[in-house]
């Protein structure tokens, strides 16, 4: 395949009219060739052990954006403002005038995007730039190109690390510029007062991408991840919001369960191991009332192969007849979520694989000094005594053992939720049992609400119950709630072979079970493989919204208790508190699903959302698919 070297070349690809004039007229050009360049870009340059990400900011002077370490697994960046540190939900606006539900810049900030587009450019004419290629997903369909501060060196990295990069040297001659990110961070500072502001222009040829702040999640990977959904689309296929994973058991049996939900739902945690005591057993949960330890004892847990951490594309081509989803990963790399890990011996797959990389690694909101190690446990404080709930490292996938290439085919759903204590005295949503099994409509519900659920580390805001949209990923879509409704629903109905199922996270009824139901459910459902549940073996929930729970459970000759399955058995809740969680629950089912009754939602759709409204039976939502 005939290349270009775009270091000496660059005039011969088909870029677009802004990048020529930006490349041809700033103040110098680097296109980093490999991982060891990006990383001593990150400190300013070879030989350094520390450098501060630092911008000229009118009005302000010198600002900080974050300080780098040199250490001896990798650099420890850290931002400056306890902000940065994680995302904002609200960041994302659209700057052009296409159909979307979102909200637009205009509207937000009372003028329109064109002129300050235009100031972007000329700003970054006027800087030192770094430019990497790289392909959106999985293939070499939809080309990319990010434009950068070569000061902004760790975030060039941790883009190359999450979405690979094509050596600059071989470009492909016909290299299909399908997006372009722009990164100005000072401009957060004078035209945003100081928020995360993501601008998303989707044009006839590009869709671009204008990053003004540094936290990589809201752009280098979710920002990504929006111009993946508008392609889909347009095109009719979906990028998932989930992680994937092979389960492998002790006989041998492997399952394929993608894990879905909002942000902090448990998709990075699908692919860990389940965290054990000192003495190997499980703590299942602990009272919240009177700090009773439930533990159980699982001697040998299945193997896992990791295949998809947040984004699992599914595009058209490649689905076979087989009833089941087939998938792949659209990401390099893995941006794992760390505030779990608290102390030494939490999770040592983690530990052992973040302590000694087989190449240096980039963390965020960790303790790190040069020619230290940086330890996964050892937050960085927001505040005195309060660490930041959103400490992260980006994982390639070539350093993760036992990590799985290529196409699976999607046996099982899970969809995942953060819910908080509930008691009779303080009822709450956290009626979630240990596992639900969904009848596929109840799956495609879950997926237009996607609660964020309680105590969420992810994102800024501190709302107890809010919704992250269609399928969980809508905050990174562009386009409108009722296509991407539609696709979802079209997609359970076009692979009817796949299950559906639900586990809580961090609570069950009075009891705080961190991530525990998600790893021993997994366990579960891998050894039952793609066996159907016998209708004996399911009682409908006590709120329908729930679907079934299980008669009983049983993972290696231990049985789970029955409150654990059924949160109403529990004597600290009981039926009245539940039926109080459950009301909270449905009316904010009603209250989402009222945006996507639309004249173009696909029939089917309306009749399951008034199935919801008119407060329908598990039955019901079995007859309706």
């Amino acid at each position: 395949m005939n290349s270009i070297n775009m270091k000496t070349d660059w005039q011969k690809l088909n870029l677009s009219e802004p990048i020529v004039d930006i490349l041809s007229n700033c103040r110098s050009l680097t296109f980093p060739s490999s991982r060891t360049e990006l990383v001593d870009m990150a400190l300013g340059g070879p030989g350094n052990k520390t450098f501060d990400v630092v911008y000229d900011v009118k009005d302000k002077g010198e600002v900080c954006e974050a300080s780098i370490a040199k250490c001896k697994n990798g650099v420890a960046v850290n931002y400056k403002e306890p902000y940065m540190r994680r995302r904002d939900p609200e960041c994302m606006v659209v700057g052009d005038a296409n159909p979307s539900d979102k909200e637009r810049f205009e509207k937000r900030f009372g003028y329109s995007f064109d002129p300050l587009r235009e100031e972007t450019f000329e700003w970054l004419k006027s800087q030192d730039l770094s430019v990497t290629a790289f392909y959106l997903g999985h293939g070499e369909h939809y080309g990319a190109i990010m434009i950068a501060p070569k000061n902004a060196g760790f975030f060039i990295a941790g883009l190359a690390d999450l979405q690979g990069m094509i050596n600059p040297e071989e470009i492909p001659a016909d290299f299909n510029l399908r997006c372009t990110l722009y990164i100005a961070p000072p401009y957060r500072h004078t035209h945003f007062s100081g928020k995360q502001v993501v601008v998303h222009n989707r044009l006839d040829e590009v869709h671009e991408i204008f990053s003004y702040n540094l936290y990589p999640g809201p752009s280098a990977k979710k920002g990504v991840y929006g111009a993946l959904l508008t392609i889909g689309e347009s095109e009719e296929w979906l990028t998932l919001h989930a992680s994937t994973v092979q389960v492998v058991t002790p006989y041998d049996n492997t399952t394929t369960i993608m894990h879905e939900g909002a942000s902090g739902s448990g998709k990075s945690e699908m692919l860990e191991h389940a965290h054990r005591e000192d003495d190997g057993r499980l703590l299942l949960g602990e009272n919240v009332i009177n700090n009773e330890k439930l533990h159980i004892t699982l001697n040998q847990t299945c193997l896992l192969q990791p295949v998809t951490d947040d984004m699992a594309m599914c595009p058209q081509a490649a689905q076979n007849d087989s009833g089941y989803i087939v998938a792949c990963d659209a990401e390099e790399a893995w941006f794992v979520r760390l505030n779990h890990i608290t102390k030494y011996g939490t999770d040592p797959n983690l530990e052992r694989v973040t302590l000694h990389p087989k190449e240096p690694l980039i963390f965020l909101s960790l303790n790190g000094v040069p020619d230290s190690s940086v330890l996964i446990w050892d937050h960085i404080h927001d505040s005195p005594g309060v660490p930041c709930p959103n400490p992260r490292v980006i994982l390639p996938r070539r350093v993760v053992p036992d990590s799985a290439e290529g196409m699976v085919e999607i046996n099982i759903r899970n969809f995942g939720i953060r819910t908080p204590p509930c008691t009779k005295e303080n009822p709450s949503y956290g009626i979630v049992g240990m596992l639900h099994v969904l009848p596929p409509a109840l799956a495609w519900l879950w997926r237009l609400v996607s609660p964020r659920g309680f105590d969420n580390p992810s994102i800024t805001e501190n709302a107890a119950m809010t919704s992250e949209g269609v399928g969980s990923y809508w905050p990174f879509a562009t386009g409108r709630y009722v296509n991407h409704a539609n696709l979802l629903l079209r997609q359970i109905q076009k692979y009817p072979a796949v299950g559906y199922t639900l586990t809580p996270n961090q609570h069950i009824g009075a009891y705080k079970v961190s991530f525990m139901p998600q790893w021993v459910s997994r366990e579960y459902l891998a050894r039952r493989g793609i066996a159907k549940f016998r209708p004996e073996q399911l009682i409908a929930a006590r709120s329908s919204i729930l679907g079934y729970t299980l008669q009983s459970m049983q993972v290696e000759g231990v049985p789970i208790p029955h409150d654990f399955l059924r949160v109403n058995e529990q004597p600290e809740v009981g039926p009245e508190g539940y039926d109080q969680g459950a009301e909270i629950l449905r009316n904010f089912f009603i209250a989402e699903l009222k945006k996507f009754q639309k004249d173009d939602l696909d029939d089917l759709g309306k009749k399951i959302i008034e199935c919801c409204m008119d407060n329908g039976t598990i039955a019901d939502y079995e007859n309706l698919m």
